[in-house]
This record gives C-alpha cells, structure tokens and sequence, in this order.
C-alpha cells in the first residue's frame, strides 16, 4: 500500500508537465488529491475521468503568485480531502520569454518569478505545516532545477528563486527537525514540457525525460523518505521507480 493511500495531498501547478503527473499518479495511488492551477480547464477534465474510477481527485483554480489567495487554497483544499500529509510546490514561472539577460529585466518582472516560485511556496507552507506539526508527520517537496545551482546566462530570475526556494527548503528542514516533519527540494532534470520549450525551443524532445515517468521516480523517492533525509537537495535521477 502507498505510503499516501488515503492522505491528503496538495500540487501546485498541477495543470500540466511534472505537477499534471503527480496529480496523475498519487491519485491513481489512493491519495486524496487537490491539484492546483490558474487555467483548470484540462486538469478538471482528467480529474473528473479519475473520480468516474472512484478516485479521490480534485481541483482549485488559484494563482500562488497572487499572496492574498494561499490561506483561501489552504483552507479549500483542506475542506476538500483533510489534512494535508505532502505538500508539492511544482508551480513555477520564467518570467518573461524568450529569456533574456537580468541588465533588460523589469524589476517588476524579477518580483513576479519570486511572488511566484518562492513567496508563494514560503506563504503556502506556513498555512499547511501547522496541521502536520500537530499531527507529527508530513513532507514539503520542492520542486528545483540545476538552474538553482548553476548559473546560465538569461536563466538568472529562475536560476535565483530555485536557489532561494532551496534554501528555503533547508531552513524549514533545519527548524522542523524532530518533529515527524521533512522538507526535501528534488531537481527533476531536463524535461519535455512546455516550460521547457518556452525556454529552449530548439531543444530535442528525444534526449529529455518524460515527466510521467520522473513522476513514478519521486513518488518512489517519497515513499521510502526517511526523516534524517530532510534539508536534502536531491536528483530524481537518484531515486527508482518501480
């Protein structure tokens, strides 16, 4: 039996590519999932033909980068499958494409990636976390990038927040120590997913992954999380699916 059969789970940007693929699967797992996105439309579908199986599938239209709206999601989703045993921040933006380099960035545009991929994880977890602490178990997973740890040129608003939200993710670790709670960050590699080809158009989808199947390995990697592996940055390549 799945490690979340029967628990509460909670993706962000769950509309398409990896967060559509976790929503998928822990699903189709026996989780009790909330999938979360702006646009619902194809999500609502695929939730609606999980729910025909009798799984416990569901959907909430919020934007993480908009601040005034994560305590309502936090409160929705809860009412929607209970407390909230893993948490994913999938929920990412670019910020403007093509990329280009920070000297032509907006400052305005700078602080959307952040509201977006780090303030809104920060934001979103204070309002989960509680319950697990109470509780005494849950898992906060970061979804990073090896932009996080390597520099690219006009990456640098992305490459940024992933390296704030990991270390975001160690400082939670850090004061959650002991407490049944784990904070992970997980680097997924180079996936074939439209943020990637908003990104790098000329890309060959041959030689990326697929994210169904780093999906199957981080659901695998979450299953077997042992509390001494919170505050990790790891690779999904690193752990196996079944």
């Amino acid at each position: 039996m799945s490690r979340f059969s029967q628990r509460g789970v909670l993706i962000t940007g769950a509309s398409r590519g990896l967060g559509r693929a976790l929503f998928d699967q822990l699903a189709r797992a026996g989780a009790r999932v909330v999938g979360v996105a702006r646009h619902t439309e194809e999500l609502e579908r695929g939730a609606r033909a999980l729910r025909a199986e009798g799984l416990a599938a569901h959907v909430l239209a919020a934007d993480v980068g908009d601040l005034d709206a994560i305590y309502p999601l936090a409160g929705a989703s809860q009412a929607l499958v209970g407390p909230v045993e893993l948490l994913v921040h999938d929920a990412s933006t670019l910020g403007p494409t093509p990329l280009g380099p920070l000297l032509d960035l907006p400052c305005e545009a700078l602080l959307r990636v952040l509201q977006v991929n780090l303030l809104g994880p920060f934001r979103l977890t204070r309002a989960i976390v509680g319950g697990m602490l109470v509780r005494g178990s849950g898992i906060v997973a970061s979804i990073s990038s090896d932009a996080a740890v390597s520099a690219y040129p006009n990456w640098g608003a992305y490459g940024v927040s992933k390296a704030a939200l990991d270390h975001l993710s160690r400082s939670w670790a850090a004061e959650l120590r002991g407490t049944g709670v784990s904070a992970i960050s997980i680097d997924p590699g180079e996936m074939d997913t439209d943020m990637h080809r908003d990104a790098m158009p000329d890309a060959d989808p041959a030689t990326l992954a697929r994210p169904g199947d780093v999906a199957r390995q981080i659901i695998a990697g979450l299953e077997q999380l042992r509390p001494e592996q919170s505050g990790a940055r790891v690779s999904a390549a690193d752990w196996s699916a079944p």
